[in-house]
């Protein structure tokens, strides 16, 4: 197991465990969180523990081309149900995603520590938010690290059937439109794998970052 100093480096991914563990320690500064989704690292952990740093192999990424919209999410992108908004309210986006209930899961890894972090790089215009909204009603939302040719979504949320969905179809039609490599998703999900992404290599998936 490899113990993070103050100095700003990570040891090689390859060096992970099975799991995609790499290294505990460390900080959350904005220089240590940029250097780490670089080089395909992200933070994961809860208010109870030490930070955690992973890059497991293989990676759920989503080629912005293959999004998959269902007839009833066309029928919703047609009939203007939602509003989208970016960068209007990330710190709400921020609440909304460590607070909303998610089936299976039992409390949240988007800590105190975690939503300082990610607001400081927000300020710096690397962490974005997309916002959907219902009438005037914040409704759904997600957020993640934009690194100009690849999208590190980092959580989602929705209050209402289908929100989350749309944003994240918006992120993935505007991404192809600025032809964006992928969305990096980190780690499968059913719901993730229905709306078109797949598991690639750590390799591969290292290739697309560069």
């Amino acid at each position: 197991m490899f113990f993070l100093t103050e100095a700003l480096a990570f040891p090689p991914v390859d060096t992970a465990n099975s799991d995609g563990l790499l290294a505990v320690g460390g900080d959350l500064s904005s220089e240590r969180l940029l250097l780490a989704y670089q080089q395909g690292i992200f933070p994961w952990f809860d208010k109870d523990s030490i930070i955690l740093w992973w890059s497991p192999d293989p990676r759920m990424v989503l080629y912005p081309k293959q999004i998959k919209i269902s007839k009833s999410m066309r029928k919703v992108l047609r009939d203007n149900q939602f509003r989208l908004t970016k960068n209007t309210c990330f710190k709400d986006v921020l609440e909304y995603c460590s607070s909303v209930d998610r089936p299976g899961q039992d409390g949240t890894w988007i800590t105190e520590q975690m939503k300082m972090a990610y607001l400081k790089l927000h300020k710096k215009g690397i962490a974005k938010s997309y916002e959907v909204w219902e009438g005037d009603k914040l409704v759904g939302g997600l957020y993640g690290i934009d690194l100009g040719h690849v999208f590190c979504g980092e959580s989602m949320f929705s209050l209402t059937s289908n929100a989350s969905k749309f944003a994240f179809i918006k992120l993935a039609q505007e991404l192809q439109e600025n032809e964006y490599k992928i969305i990096d998703c980190q780690l499968h999900t059913d719901h993730l794998e229905s709306l078109g992404a797949q598991e690639i290599s750590r390799i591969e998936f290292l290739k697309l970052l560069k």
